[in-house]
């Protein structure tokens, strides 16, 4: 691991402290909220108490999930709004169990997963003061100078304090990943929800995109069936007519009858370009034999945009989930160029072991809204037949970076599970 990374991880432990501290706080406050709920005043109290605390304990989610990858299910809002009078939403959160979760949090928090970020900070901090400080003040600190287990009392136990030092602050870099980590994992045991709520939630989804997915199949049949009766089948009726016309002109005018075979093959070759379209738009020759990278990439040699794909995969996909990301990419690409008016995008192509990861940015104007936008609507929902998930930041001014993330293993070019 690089050295910027291990900084990077400092840093996070350190941002990690001072949310503890401020959960702490907080939750002090809506300690005293609840003792004083018997006298009135603590309705006062416990609902901003309680909603700053919902907040920071959704912070420390969030940066648990981005920092390590740990994936943190967060409990329901507090029912209610401000139409109710506040002891009717004092009285719905005390019902929250994600308000009882995130007190524990709170009180919990600062001496485990204090101490667990400390660990790395002391050993940098102390280090420091051994390697950057001691060599300079020793002579001034007198004959009872120890640092750690050295007695500084002249320069040779100077120089054995500094090489501690820059040891104790080589391990704090060390440790500092592995502790985030951790950090992560303890977080998830405190402020993610019951297995059983996690399951409850689970069949509400599936039921949910269940249906979603019954409207997309029926639209797409819809769909082949209209551009059938529009295009391959229209000519083929063509085709047939022209046929009988040519075979009753066959005898008496030759001419007229070699005309309209040829009408009758160019007719054919339309018919057979339109079938190859319409495949196409189902299932793409190029995605079935070469998989999802070479899709990608014809996808990109296609674009008029500067497109660059880099692809990690060491295997094959199922076919389902490459044909998804790459209706996917392609509808990305068309936005970036229609709606964000880009110039380059990137489009990063991997796997975790566990998920594929589908990363494509570009710089664009920004300001995209899944809310607002029906196509990003439908790759949301295509995505969610998979139990996939679609991330956007896309700030005004760009760049946008579009992740998609679908639970998929990854196997060998010839067979894949799911």
């Amino acid at each position: 691991m690089r050295a910027k990374e291990r900084l990077v991880a400092v840093a996070r432990c350190q941002l990690a402290g001072l949310l503890a501290v401020a959960g702490s706080a907080v939750g002090s406050l809506v300690v005293l909220a609840l003792l004083l709920l018997p006298v009135g005043v603590g309705f006062w109290l416990l609902v901003p108490g309680a909603t700053t605390l919902r907040s920071l304990s959704d912070r420390s989610r969030e940066r648990a999930t981005r920092w390590t990858g740990t994936r943190i299910t967060p409990p329901e809002p507090y029912a209610g709004d401000h139409s109710w009078s506040r002891r009717r939403r004092a009285g719905a959160i005390l019902a929250a169990e994600g308000f009882w979760r995130d007190l524990a949090w709170a009180w919990l928090e600062p001496w485990v997963g204090g101490f667990l970020v400390g660990v790395p900070l002391g050993f940098l901090w102390y280090g420091g003061f051994g390697a950057l400080v001691q060599p300079f003040v020793w002579p001034l600190l007198g004959p009872d100078n120890w640092y750690a287990f050295v007695p500084v009392e002249d320069t040779p136990t100077m120089l054995a304090a500094l090489v501690l030092g820059v040891a104790f602050m080589a391990a704090g870099l060390l440790l500092a990943p592995p502790i985030l980590r951790l950090h992560g994992r303890w977080t998830r045991r405190l402020l993610s929800v019951p297995r059983r709520t996690e399951m409850v939630r689970r069949i509400a989804h599936l039921t949910d995109t269940r249906a979603e997915v019954l409207d997309v199949q029926a639209a797409e049949l819809r769909r082949i069936e209209r551009d059938l009766h529009d295009g391959a089948q229209a000519r083929l009726v063509s085709l047939g007519l022209t046929l009988d016309s040519a075979t009753r002109l066959l005898d008496s005018d030759p001419a007229a009858a070699r005309k309209l075979l040829l009408e009758v093959a160019e007719t054919s070759a339309r018919a057979l370009e339109d079938l190859r379209n319409l495949v196409h738009g189902i299932h793409p020759p190029v995605l079935a034999d070469r998989g999802l990278g070479d899709a990608v990439r014809s996808l990109a040699l296609d674009s008029f945009l500067d497109v660059g794909v880099d692809v990690r995969l060491s295997g094959r996909l199922p076919s389902p989930v490459e044909s998804a990301a790459y209706f996917a990419v392609g509808e990305l690409l068309a936005n970036a160029a229609k709606h964000a008016a880009a110039r380059e995008v990137a489009i990063v192509l991997d796997h975790d072991g566990g998920r594929l990861r589908v990363t494509v940015t570009d710089d664009g104007r920004g300001g995209a809204d899944p809310a607002k936008g029906t196509g990003l609507r439908g790759l949301r929902r295509r995505l969610e037949s998979f139990d996939g998930v679609l991330t956007l930041h896309s700030p005004p001014g760009g760049p946008t970076t579009a992740t998609l993330e679908i639970p998929c293993a990854l196997s060998s070019p010839k067979t894949s599970s799911c």
